[in-house]
């Protein structure tokens, strides 16, 4: 019998927090590290990358990737879906930037009610949809300067070349904008998305230079596999391997409770997802374009956030 494929990430795991070089981090709390890690999922039959070890909010996840298309910066649109996940960047600029000492949940109440406090406190730089869909472009004009030009949309190229030129080494989405680096709330972690044509197959590899393992990889698993999904869908493609690759991987040294209970579970199941529609492009998608079938996680493990 196959070992099921959740085996490899807890295998990661237990080698970090058993055999990782003790760090201290920009977070001030200090990680275990290894550097150069490669996670292998096969996609076909619907199958995903979705931890079962414990619950991952995996359509929270997805309304991520999904304000990540547009090309939104700001928190606003997945405030109010309910989505988290990017809060405590914002909040942690308001505190430090006016002194107000508010609370993270009033904070996040503001950003929701007050559409000028949002614009003002809830956008986080050109973070990855940004450069996804909109990546900077200048022009040089004849008086000697320089004036923005048209972005570039990287994902709308990317499904072109595929359709037109599967067979091309340069099927890649960036989001290390070396120049806009210093805007961004935080530089982009799942940093490189190259896909590659094998046969009928859509394959695609993620090179993550940092990684949470506990709290940010589930999410970036499940994230990856969907974008690879929703692009094999519109090229007409069946979905391949999907490639994770880390750079520095680690686990924070404030979560050894969960790695520890993670690390005593079993993986239960194999969870499918289907996508029960086509839209037209890559960017038409909607949450309820989705359905798992197969989810039968264990529970949640809570463990802090680094900021």
């Amino acid at each position: 019998m196959t070992a099921h494929p959740e085996r490899q990430y807890l295998d990661l795991m237990r080698r970090i927090w058993n055999e990782g070089d003790e760090r201290t981090d920009r977070t001030g709390i200090g990680t275990r590290s290894v550097f150069g890690a490669m996670l292998r999922f096969d996609l076909a039959g619907g199958a995903m990358p979705l931890i079962t070890t414990k619950r991952v909010y995996w359509k929270t996840a997805t309304r991520e990737m999904l304000w990540f298309l547009t090309g939104e910066t700001n928190i606003r649109p997945l405030v109010l879906q309910g989505v988290k996940i990017w809060n405590e960047w914002p909040h942690a600029r308001y505190v430090r930037e006016t002194g107000e000492d508010i609370a993270l949940d009033d904070f996040v109440q503001r950003i929701a009610e007050d559409e000028s406090f949002a614009q003002r406190w809830g956008d986080l730089g050109p973070v990855y949809g940004k450069q996804w869909v909109d990546w900077p472009t200048f022009r040089y004009r004849k008086d000697g300067l320089y004036e923005p030009g048209e972005g570039i949309n990287q994902v709308a190229q990317v499904v072109e070349s595929l359709r037109t030129n599967p067979g091309s080494r340069r099927h890649i989405i960036e989001g290390w904008n070396v120049a806009e680096i210093d805007r961004m709330a935080l530089p982009p972690c799942h940093k490189s998305y190259q896909f590659h044509v094998a046969g009928n197959r859509l394959n695609c590899a993620l090179y993550q230079r940092s990684c949470d393992v506990a709290l940010g990889l589930p999410f970036n698993l499940w994230s990856g596999a969907l974008l690879q999904r929703m692009i094999a869908q519109q090229v007409d493609l069946e979905p391949g391997e999907f490639v994770w690759m880390g750079g520095d991987t680690h686990l924070y040294l404030n979560h050894e409770h969960l790695v520890t209970e993670q690390l005593a579970r079993e993986p239960q199941g194999r969870p499918r997802l289907e996508i029960v529609r086509r839209p037209e492009t890559i960017f038409d998608y909607r949450i309820e374009d989705f359905e798992v079938h197969g989810y039968a996680p264990l529970g949640a493990i809570r463990a802090p956030v680094a900021v």
